[in-house]
């Protein structure tokens, strides 16, 4: 039965209660108990549950811009899929294993398994400002979120089946005890005060959305090892498309001001200065970010201004209703800086981390934990009408920075630990191994999981027509419809589909159709052209936008010479390149 109902409550100075029938409130008389409800704070939380919706597609778009062409899809299929099997998952068992009422301090129950009992409740954990439907939807979209962020990690080289039942688990295993143990009023962090004993959730995620996925996408980049060719001059691992990079960063960005905006649960004052610090934070964050990459390569990166951003707006999401504007604009600086730094991590830690979210991400987001800790003040918090903290340093509150570096690690730990669990687990189930085959990888993850392509399948055609026919695949190119007459594997080879432009630039003028007279040239000047290739290489600074330790001008293509090395040394690991193969002809 829903005892629920329109109108104005209004209260009398004996306590007692008036109800006017044509008012906007919304009633609740669940139990016994009368509670009123703000249409407003209803609908601005529901606006920003539709806001963080839209990061998804960011997410996919940022990725796929940043992997190869050949992969781009599977970058998008991932950050969307993560949307579908987590609502499931959330109806199911999430919601009502993070915010059962009854359940306990570590785990929670199976009370609202199904969103039994899951309407008109006022809910704790925002001070019976929202009714409890209200609220599960838009956690609903922080637990869509996080898988999205990490399976960056899974790019150019991860299958689509163990990725997808690992979303599953890892919801469960990682992201809900970990929302359970801060955004619960039952949880051990919320009772021990990270940062404050009263309603947390202006904290939208520093631990459970930002360290988990960044601390979780560095134990899946493990886990699955390096993609083929990394760390050599073979491969070149660049952006294929930074308008998408672009515009994933754009969708971010006005999805985080509803992430950290209404995680402040009613349309506040501190909901304005939420998303006023998020915005300042990103924007501090991609200049920071920006210029300590021109002092490297001397040239303006727009992917670099997008991933310090990043980097920014994920370290104010902690710190967002916390604490002043100076203080948001030295969050951003200090994050960028960290987490420009941090990119050189996984070169000592032999770990191919393509998007880096470890340090975009996880170290971002411990940078945005700890300076909380430092910089929080209970002026601040007091501007939703009814939050008390006890602030940080700003306050004298000095243990608060000790509580909130235990909890970082907690993060951390847990989730490295148990996400490593989980793929060891998966990955022993037959036919779910996480890793692709080695030619699969060399095709794409494309068209070997999904058999469609970000681009047009004529464009893909002409590349893989191109990829098998300029060598001993086929001695009939389809791309320049010519025979090959040459032993050079760039003879005729068209440029405009040429995966390196470094013989592009040293070869004498094109044939017809964009293919080089590779003839003319003698052994000399071959030979000056490959030594002048791998010496820009090894002599070109090294950014640390995302893929840029790898920006190296190829001195082969990449594609052609692995899928050669793949067929000598045994012949197909997997039927898919076998079939393509045999369709162009």
């Amino acid at each position: 039965m829903v005892n629920v109902t329109y109108g104005a409550l209004l209260t009398s100075s004996d306590g007692s209660y008036t109800f006017e029938p044509l008012g906007t409130d919304i009633i609740s008389t669940l139990k016994g108990e009368t509670s009123a409800f703000d249409p407003g704070d209803i609908a601005w939380v529901l606006t920003s549950a539709a806001l963080i919706v839209f990061m998804m597609p960011g997410l996919g778009y940022l990725y796929s811009g940043l992997a190869r062409r050949k992969n781009a899809l599977s970058m998008l299929f991932l950050s969307l899929v993560s949307l579908g099997i987590v609502s499931f998952q959330w109806f199911f068992i999430g919601y009502s294993l993070v915010f059962s009422e009854t359940g306990g301090t570590f785990f929670g129950d199976g009370k609202n398994v199904g969103f039994r009992q899951v309407l008109e409740r006022p809910v704790p954990e925002t001070n019976g400002k929202l009714p409890e439907i209200v609220f599960a939807t838009y956690q609903l979209m922080f637990a869509c979120l996080v898988p999205a962020v990490l399976l960056g990690a899974a790019a150019e080289r991860s299958r689509i089946l163990p990725a997808m039942l690992f979303i599953f688990a890892w919801t469960t295993l990682v992201y809900d005890m970990l929302a359970h143990w801060i955004w619960s009023v039952n949880g051990w962090a919320y009772k021990w005060g990270i940062l404050t004993p009263v309603p947390l959730l202006v904290d939208a995620g520093g631990v459970p959305v930002e360290i988990a996925s960044g601390t979780a996408g560095l134990a899946y980049s493990y886990f699955i090892g390096k993609r083929r060719g990394y760390g050599t001059e073979r491969v070149a691992f660049k952006p294929s498309n930074v308008s998408h990079v672009v515009l994933g960063t754009v969708f971010l960005w006005v999805g985080w001001l509803g992430f950290n905006g209404g995680s402040c649960f009613a349309a506040s004052l501190k909901a304005a200065l939420a998303i006023f610090n998020t915005n300042l934070a990103g924007a501090v964050g991609g200049v920071v970010w920006l210029i300590m990459d021109f002092r490297l390569e001397r040239k303006w990166s727009m992917v670099g201004f997008c991933t310090g951003a990043i980097a920014g707006l994920v370290a104010i999401t902690p710190a967002a209703g916390f604490v002043g504007a100076p203080a948001s604009a030295l969050v951003g600086l200090v994050s960028a800086a960290v987490s420009n730094l941090a990119t050189r991590l996984k070169v000592s830690m032999r770990v191919d981390d393509p998007m880096d979210i470890f340090a975009v991400h996880a170290l971002a987001g411990v940078v945005g934990v700890l300076m909380t800790g430092l910089f929080a003040q209970s002026s601040v918090a007091a501007n939703d009408g009814f939050s008390e903290i006890d602030g940080g340093w700003m306050d004298r509150n000095w243990v608060q920075l000790g509580k909130q570096v235990a909890w970082a690690a907690v993060g951390l730990g847990w989730t490295f630990v148990v996400t490593y669990a989980i793929m060891f687990v998966i990955n022993l189930i037959p036919g779910c191994h996480f890793r692709s085959t080695e030619e699969a990888e060399i095709v794409g993850m494309d068209e070997v999981e999904l058999g469609e392509f970000v681009a047009d399948y004529a464009f893909h055609q002409r590349d893989l027509e191109g990829l098998f026919d300029a060598h001993e695949l086929s001695r009939f190119n389809s791309v320049t419809k010519h025979h090959l007459t040459s032993s050079n594997p760039y003879a005729y080879r068209s440029r405009r589909y040429s995966s390196s432009p470094a013989p592009n630039r040293n070869l004498p003028p094109t044939m017809p159709r964009g293919g080089a007279a590779v003839g003319d040239l003698t052994e000399n000047e071959k030979a000056r052209a490959r030594s002048a290739s791998r010496d820009r290489g090894r002599s070109r600074p090294r950014s640390a936008t995302p893929g840029g330790m790898d920006r190296v001008d190829e001195v082969h293509s990449a594609d052609e010479v692995e899928l050669k090395t793949v067929r000598k040394e045994g012949g197909s690991t997997s039927g898919e390149s076998s079939d393509i193969s045999q369709k162009k002809e």
